[in-house]
């Protein structure tokens, strides 16, 4: 089988795990400050293997490289981040995730205008199918949506999609470790540069007048303790390292519309694992939602992986 799904399942199993494994730290630490650690530590995670990839290729990083990869932060985490973490103080979280998940639609449309990548018949397929997932485990008849949050965790999910779509520029020539570690450097950089301007006390009264306390006076280091330790690490070394390694390491073998599918099995795949570790119900319109999702992915991947057997099958649909 092509490497590439390997690569697609690993990323699916940890992005699929985080927020079951978050709920076991939900509260303990600020989210932003979580968000920092995450990528700093996938930082000092991905480093050995980033510095081996890149003898292994002959390759060196010059200034230009290094401004990208500060870019790729910038976009990816830096704002992507905060600005989805914004949303939830708008929306309920699990909307948060369902939209965010959406992006596939955008990586799509960026990968055609940007890479050049086709756009296959079989892809639009999915994307209806798991956008009509999508809608019915949100169930918007029923569910309020703050504009304001929507239109949050939409931007931010249109930078997160444009985010995948540039790194997957750099993954041929430097592959996939070498980006994700070092636009997690500069992200988590970044982050933490902001973090510290919310402890200069005109910005924390700002920030606490405009009703976002928890965006205020953001710690770097309080909050970690023996018994979150475990938690933290699975979702920085494990989600923010590996799993985003995973990620960009997929995007050498498949388009990068196929790969971030995995956003889509996200929501269909959250709360199966929620139900089979916290005991949470999933209601009918939410399993109606999976069943699309699941059907519509394997639109998008089954015929990729029996191409990869056969050679001819499926290649023009």
């Amino acid at each position: 089988m092509n490497r590439g799904y390997g690569y697609i399942a690993i990323a699916l199993f940890f992005f699929g795990t985080f927020e079951v494994v978050l709920k076991f730290i939900a509260g303990q630490i600020n989210p932003i400050q979580l968000t920092f650690t995450r990528f700093f530590l996938g930082f000092l995670v991905l480093l050995p293997m980033a510095i081996s990839t890149l003898k292994k290729r002959g390759k060196r990083l010059d200034g230009k490289t290094m401004g990208y990869f500060a870019f790729l932060g910038l976009i990816g985490i830096a704002i992507c981040m905060p600005m989805y973490q914004l949303s939830v103080a708008y929306l309920d979280s699990a909307v948060v995730a369902v939209l965010f998940s959406c992006n596939p639609v955008f990586v799509t449309f960026l990968a055609f205008l940007i890479l050049g990548e086709p756009v296959r018949g079989r892809h639009i397929v999915a994307l209806i199918l798991e956008v009509l997932g999508t809608i019915a485990i949100i169930n918007p008849l029923e569910t309020k949506l703050n504009v304001l949050g929507v239109i949050l965790i939409l931007t931010a999910t249109v930078l997160f999609s444009f985010y995948g779509v540039m790194g997957k520029r750099k993954v041929a020539e430097l592959g996939g470790p070498v980006v994700t570690c070092f636009g997690s450097f500069f992200g988590s950089m970044i982050m933490l540069l902001l973090i510290l301007v919310t402890h200069i006390p005109a910005v924390a009264d700002a920030i606490i007048q405009a009703g976002l306390p928890s965006f205020a006076n953001i710690p770097i280091v309080e909050g970690y303790t023996l018994e979150n330790l475990p938690f933290v690490l699975y979702v920085s070394a494990g989600v923010a390292g590996l799993g985003f390694c995973a990620y960009f390491m997929a995007m050498e073998y498949q388009p990068a519309s196929v790969v971030s599918l995995v956003y889509f099995f996200k929501p269909a795949l959250s709360p199966i694992l929620a139900w089979a570790v916290h005991g949470e119900s999933i209601p009918m319109n939410m399993l109606l939602g999976i069943c699309l999702i699941v059907v519509g992915s394997c639109f998008a991947i089954v015929p990729g992986v029996l191409e990869s057997k056969r050679g001819m099958v499926f290649q023009r649909f």
